[in-house]
């Protein structure tokens, strides 16, 4: 079968991905499509990763596993998605050792070994260091911003050194990939790709983050809008969201409040443009997807 991991980041989606996907779930069973529920694997799939270790797993390892996740015959599964956002560490030690998600590869050796024969596909939203930094750490119980750090310039933070450390020790895992900030115009993209659906199939759910961010007379304006326009496509439907969004955004929630020492406006700016290179130069690694608007 086919391991779908959906690994956050920290501080990304807070699980709407996962109950927008439960929501489809009766529906995408019939496609081979699997997608349980969290109690049933991320504390299960903790222990047994940090148990695990450098060993390999008993023979009988993935057929138990199965059994605890799934609540139907494992023979039935083509395509089991897993959402797990501290699967490569927990908030506090994001930057650990001063690196980012410092045990990604080791924690991806151990979902292969028990997982063995199947092939392992990485879903991740990624998240403006900008904002992204500030949330994590205020997840944390680190007394300082500096602790937290462990040492590294937020300046130097950038996410394509995790994404080509992953490449380079698992070269045959598809990664796809998108911006946070971008989620309300590719929502209904993202969980299609993640259950494997065809991408103009009906879902439920799929403007719910457009809906959060747009004033209600917009999205009735938009729902009506879809009806009396049923056969545009993908791309042409963004473009309206966009439209829509320009007019009736609720800026009180599309706009951060940062309050850390030392980060004025420039300061924030320039993380933004690094961090806008930054998507750019992973948009070109071999094997990755990056889904954009």
């Amino acid at each position: 079968m086919q391991v779908i991991l959906h690994t956050g980041v920290h501080c990304t989606d807070d699980d709407r991905l996962l109950k927008g996907l439960l929501r489809n779930a009766d529906a995408f069973r019939k496609d081979g499509v699997a997608i349980p529920g969290p109690g049933r694997y991320r504390n299960l799939l903790s222990e047994l990763i940090n148990t695990l270790g450098n060993n390999a797993p008993a023979d009988d390892a993935r057929e138990i596993l199965l059994d605890a996740i799934l609540s139907v015959d494992p023979h039935e599964v083509d395509r089991l998605v897993l959402s797990h956002e501290n699967l490569f560490s927990v908030p506090k030690l994001t930057l650990a050792g001063g690196r980012l998600y410092r045990k990604a590869e080791q924690r991806i050796w151990a979902m292969k070994k028990l997982f063995a024969g199947d092939g392992i596909e990485l879903f991740m939203g990624l998240r403006n260091p900008a904002t992204f930094l500030p949330a994590v750490y205020a997840a944390t119980p680190h007394a300082s911003f500096d602790e937290f750090m462990c040492g590294i310039d937020p300046m130097h933070l950038r996410w394509s050194d995790l994404i080509r450390r992953l490449r380079g020790e698992h070269p045959d895992m598809p990664l796809t990939l998108w911006c946070n900030e971008d989620t309300p115009l590719i929502w209904g993209q993202i969980m299609r790709e993640m259950a494997g659906i065809e991408l103009n199939r009906k879902i439920v759910g799929s403007f719910d983050l457009l809906q959060e961010i747009m004033e209600p007379e917009g999205m009735k304006r938009f729902r009506t809008y879809l009806k009396e326009h049923p056969h545009i496509n993908e791309m042409q439907k963004r473009r309206v969201m966009v439209a829509f969004l320009d007019k009736y955004a609720r800026e009180d929630l599309i706009e951060e409040e940062l309050d850390l020492p030392g980060w004025d406006e420039t300061y924030v700016d320039m993380l933004s443009e690094l961090y806008e290179e930054d998507i750019y130069e992973i948009g070109r690694m071999p094997g990755v997807t990056v889904i954009a608007p």
